[in-house]
């Protein structure tokens, strides 16, 4: 099975967009399902009920604390570079997508949905694959 075809089995389960991205990953992640399904509880609908930034990219750029992070709490020394590959998911997930924020994505305010969750999920993952390699 592939992450985008686990992602959707995970969205279909009702695991939210944010959820199901960053749960499609837990093996590479290192981080147990449970931990992740209950940090990205916040994310899904697009941040403040479709206001803000999409779900399924929340879960792209969660991954790329996980994967970068040198966890050091004393004295950080890769936020620089995790910054650099959110900047990069971010720009990726907008070009296949047509923009990050929810709303503008299901086309709330205009009736012209640019993408559905499933294929933001897709494109999501699609774009984790690409810039983190995971």
């Amino acid at each position: 099975m592939t992450k985008k075809e686990k992602a959707i089995e995970l969205h279909d389960k009702r695991f939210n967009c944010c959820q199901a991205v960053a749960c499609a990953f837990c093996e590479e992640s290192g981080i147990d399902e449970q931990i992740l399904f209950k940090a990205g509880e916040g994310f899904g609908l697009g941040m403040g009920c479709m206001e803000g930034t999409c779900g399924a990219l929340s879960g792209a750029i969660m991954l790329a604390g996980l994967k970068n992070s040198d966890g050091n709490v004393d004295a950080p020394a890769t936020k620089a570079d995790t910054y650099k590959l959110s900047k990069e998911l971010l720009n990726r997930f907008q070009e296949k997508t047509g923009s990050t924020v929810c709303k503008e994505l299901k086309g709330v305010e205009t009736g012209k949905m640019l993408c559905s969750c499933p294929d933001c999920i897709r494109a999501a993952v699609e774009t984790v694959e690409e810039v983190l390699g995971l």
